[in-house]
């Protein structure tokens, strides 16, 4: 356990920080999930609007710097080439 007050205030920013990461991470797994399954589910409209809201998180959570913008680009592609694949078979 600290004991400077510097550490101990560390830890409570950390703290905050991490629940406030933990909110946006979580809701781009959520949203990259829904749209997966939306594409799987052979719905087009739905799999549309599912990617687009999964890109929106994906890009929201990169600008807080939740996760690295490489990584939601890599997610984002590789959403949108299932759903190109998708389009293509329908």
């Amino acid at each position: 356990m600290a004991n400077k007050k510097s550490a101990i205030k560390r830890m409570r920013q950390n703290e905050k920080q991490r629940l406030h990461n933990r909110l946006f991470r979580g809701r781009a797994r959520t949203e990259v999930k829904k749209a997966r399954l939306a594409i799987e589910s052979g719905e087009l409209e739905t799999a549309r609007e599912a990617t687009n809201t999964a890109v929106k998180a994906l890009d929201k959570a990169a600008s807080k710097g939740v996760i690295h913008q490489n990584n939601a680009a890599r997610r984002k592609s590789r959403l949108m080439k299932r759903l190109a694949e998708l389009e293509k078979s329908e």
